[in-house]
């Protein structure tokens, strides 16, 4: 797997296009660490910013961090989805749902915290469960292009090392899964996140929210370049801090 250091937000908007001439949809979706947060907020404005101002959020929620975000105005549409667990998600098939009302073309995917914390889930239990979804994101768009994070750590508890599990199995697995029409990549939202970046222990906060808005830019503006038929960098590539 080729790996692609984050050279900075900054430098990739230099090289992103200035504008969008269609309309491209973006789902966010995740569990709670995607719904009630403002990182949402900030890559939007950074979309926009880079010229992309046809991104269209899309989803079944609005919510955010209960505090209020500092980024007031923005596309609030999201799948997260507090307290659900990827297995649950998955089996019941509740993604292929939300796809139907919400088609899009580009999604983020943080899940695995609420299966090691709430049930102690295994995490071969919880990257088959991935790879269900995955499925059903193709399902719903054979051309869908993925991004999935490695999650970030928890203040809370002792789920870290189970947490790292799962966080080491997705790189393999994911270059496992990936196509040339629907690729994956990886954001490793782990590395870098320190527990004193999260507001309640789970969740971010406002310095945690801007790491995760930094760690998610490089692959969204890699991704639409992919769906816009840009200049892209390899597919099995995996974004770093």
């Amino acid at each position: 797997m080729v790996k692609l250091l984050n050279l900075g937000v900054v430098t990739l908007f230099a090289s992103a296009v200035t504008a969008q001439t269609t309309k491209l949809r973006y789902m966010p979706f995740g569990d709670s660490i995607t719904e009630i947060v403002c990182w949402r907020g900030l890559v939007w404005t950074q979309l926009q910013a880079a010229g992309y101002k046809n991104v269209d959020f899309v989803g079944s929620g609005t919510n955010q961090n209960s505090a209020g975000c500092k980024t007031t105005s923005y596309d609030k549409d999201n799948e997260g989805h507090s307290g659900f667990l990827a297995i649950d998600i998955a089996n019941k098939k509740q993604l292929v749902d939300w796809l139907k009302k919400n088609p899009a073309d580009l999604i983020t995917m943080h899940l695995g915290t609420n299966d090691i914390v709430q049930q102690s889930k295994k995490t071969d239990d919880i990257i088959a469960a991935f790879s269900t979804l995955i499925q059903q994101m193709r399902d719903s768009n054979p051309k869908m292009k993925i991004i999935v994070a490695q999650i970030i750590p928890i203040g809370i508890g002792s789920s870290n090392t189970a947490i790292q599990a799962l966080n080491k199995a997705i790189p393999a697995w994911a270059a496992s899964k990936n196509t040339t029409q629907s690729p994956i990549w990886v954001v490793d939202q782990y590395t870098g996140f320190s527990t004193s970046d999260l507001r309640d222990g789970v969740h971010p906060n406002e310095a945690g929210d801007t790491k995760m808005a930094a760690k998610w830019m490089p692959a969204l503006l890699n991704a639409i370049k992919v769906i816009e038929g840009g200049n892209v960098t390899k597919r099995e590539v995996e974004f770093e801090g």
